[in-house]
């Protein structure tokens, strides 16, 4: 095989699994070391630079980073990276003083942003420094799209979201809230140099066909439009027996927010199998907490309606059959329809796109799913005026990915506007590999690694959070635990970097190595041999290996990055420093910074 090329910035960036798994590519590593430093400032801005609502995803992301967190390979649970983001946010102090200060000179640019949810947002952000003249249009009366419209108080308390989302309309965004855009060709019509649609997926998906559903429209629901309605205050109860349909996280929400409205026996009822649900873990775990039982392999058969009245529901139970293909089939097991009785259902099946104020004629294709046609990398529509991003690009996600996608459409919002090529004019992401060298044995970060378990985020008393629907029930960690599990993490971005022409094949760093990561052997044509040939056989293909040049014996290096804890004992046991910890910093550009470059 050929050497590594360290200096191409993805290699390091695949080793740094959570930050590689975030979509917003946000340095994990080095803003926990920031916590564990009592540096809460410092890690706020690290985060808000990346992922823009550090308080707001500290308490409800669906965490990509943890399961990819490098500590599942030594114990069973991941560094609580999400619960650590709130701590940062938690314990900020007064960060507004380290944010871009307006009034910015303008440029002569005008943007409008439809839909004010994490995309748009984030957008704005990116842009305002800029001079941009920015108007946010959304129909509900504040900012935050599905964030304020779904996720219930009892997870996001409203002042952490209207304290994130007002740093951002405080840059000097033009708010137009109320406002429904009712037409694309009429805004096109308007001064806009670019427009930016974030209008999230809207609608609820329905079971129009299911027996009973006119008959019992009264009481029957869908999830997303019930939550919304319950942030707002439209609703403040619902019936004593309550059914959700769906195994997402929108039916969590919905369930959990039943308890609180006055549902005393509230049921999840799911088609799939309970391990397939597509729930976070923690979410099913806190619905059952709350007393909620979830129940599987069962398919809606009908709504039974008596006198106009919603007495329950009808279920066929099934099982899940498996092809060779792994595709699943799910297959009655024969046996009576099974009741449960329901005052309200509440359908959380799923969420749909909806853009019935776009126009078919204005530029803009879309594909046979009714989705726009959008560019994975620039995030522009067939009309080259028009960028999308978040849910309203390619369908329901999450906040992380929304604001990943707010950062790049910001980027091409920029370049477009600046009459520039949207690919060729991207610049790559800001990369650096530093020593962590201060002296003999000494490093600049704290290369211990801990024994310590995951510590349990504590919860407020259910018998306070199932009467008060504003109560947050997780209450995060206190500065002692969160600098304890914040010692958890493996520090993967400080790399191991080897100088071949230092070493002198004396074998220490192979000794000392407590994963039996490093191997000096002969070189390999095929990868699939080289890594049957080392000290422990590198099986997990998804990471690379670390091959050196050819040494003077006419052996390689070879180390296995999938199992190195970056204890940094190699560097410390190697008599010539042919090892070395550096840390990689790797930030993916944004529209201030790439502007700031041109």
């Amino acid at each position: 095989m050929k050497p590594t090329d360290i200096k191409d910035p993805e290699y390091f960036h695949k080793v740094v699994d959570c930050q590689y798994a975030c979509p917003a590519h946000t340095p994990v590593p080095h803003y926990i070391r920031l916590i564990a430093e009592g540096k809460y400032p410092e890690a706020y801005m690290v985060n808000w630079d990346s992922n823009v609502f550090p308080g707001i995803l500290g308490r409800t992301c669906d965490r990509p980073c943890e399961p990819a967190c490098r500590r599942v390979r030594v114990e069973e649970e991941p560094v609580a990276i999400c619960r650590l983001k709130r701590v940062a946010a938690d314990n900020k102090g007064d960060v507004k003083r380290l944010m871009p200060q307006g009034p910015f000179k303008a440029n002569g640019k005008k943007v409008a942003l439809v839909g004010a949810g994490p995309a748009s947002l984030t957008v704005a952000r990116d842009l305002a420094p800029l001079g941009y003249e920015l108007h946010l249009f959304d129909e509900l009366k504040a900012g935050g799209g599905f964030m304020r419209s779904q996720i219930p108080s009892f997870r996001l308390p409203e002042t952490v979201l209207d304290e994130e989302v007002n740093f951002i309309l405080d840059l000097g965004i033009k708010t137009h809230f109320n406002h429904y855009v009712a037409s694309m060709k009429e805004l096109l019509t308007k001064d806009y140099d670019a427009v930016f649609v974030g209008t999230g997926a809207p609608r609820g998906r329905d079971l129009p066909d299911l027996p009973g559903r006119q008959e019992g429209k009264e009481n029957i629901h869908l999830g997303i439009n019930w939550l919304g309605s319950v942030a707002f205050e439209h609703t403040k109860k619902i019936g004593k027996n309550v059914i959700v349909l769906g195994g997402g996280n929108t039916a969590m929400d919905c369930c959990r927010t039943s308890r609180r409205l006055g549902g005393e026996n509230v049921k999840v009822v799911v088609r799939s199998p309970f391990a397939e649900m597509k729930a976070s873990p923690w979410e099913k775990e806190d619905a059952q907490h709350e007393d909620i039982p979830i129940i599987d392999n069962h398919v809606p058969k009908s709504f039974v309606v008596e006198n106009g009245k919603l007495k329950g529901m009808t279920f066929e139970k099934v099982k899940a059959e498996y092809d060779a293909a792994g595709k699943r089939k799910l297959v009655p097991v024969g046996g009576p329809d099974v009741f449960f009785e329901a005052d309200d259902v509440l359908i959380a099946v799923g969420q749909e796109n909806s853009f019935p104020w776009i126009e078919r004629d204005c530029g803009i294709e879309f594909d046979k799913w009714e989705m726009p046609v959008v560019d994975e990398k620039t995030f522009c529509s067939t009309n080259t005026k028009v960028f999308f991003g978040g849910d309203a690009a390619w369908g329901p996600k999450n906040v992380i990915t929304a604001v990943a996608h707010g950062h790049q459409a910001a980027i091409s919002v920029d370049i477009f506007c600046n009459k520039k090529d949207l690919v060729k004019d991207r610049l790559s992401p800001f990369v650096n590999l530093v020593s962590q060298k201060m002296g003999i044995h000494e490093w600049g970060y704290d290369s211990e690694v801990v024994i310590d378990q995951r510590y349990a985020v504590p919860q407020a008393d259910k018998k306070v959070t199932l009467t008060n629907r504003k109560k947050e029930v997780e209450l995060g960690f206190d500065l002692p635990t969160g600098f304890k599990e914040a010692e958890r993490c493996l520090n993967c971005d400080i790399q191991t970097v080897f100088t071949e022409t230092k070493c002198i094949e004396c074998d220490a760093c192979v000794d000392i190595c407590p994963t039996a990561c490093i191997t000096f052997t002969e070189n390999a044509e095929a990868e699939t041999d080289l890594r049957a040939m080392l000290k422990q056989p590198a099986t997990n293909k998804t990471q690379d290996l670390y091959v050196s040049d050819v040494l003077p014996t006419k052996r390689v290096m070879v180390k296995d990055e999938n199992v190195c804890l970056h204890c940094g004992l190699c560097a410390e046991r190697c008599p010539t420093a042919a090892w070395d910890m550096q840390k990689f910093f790797y930030n993916v550009t944004k529209a201030h910074t790439h502007a700031c470059s041109k």
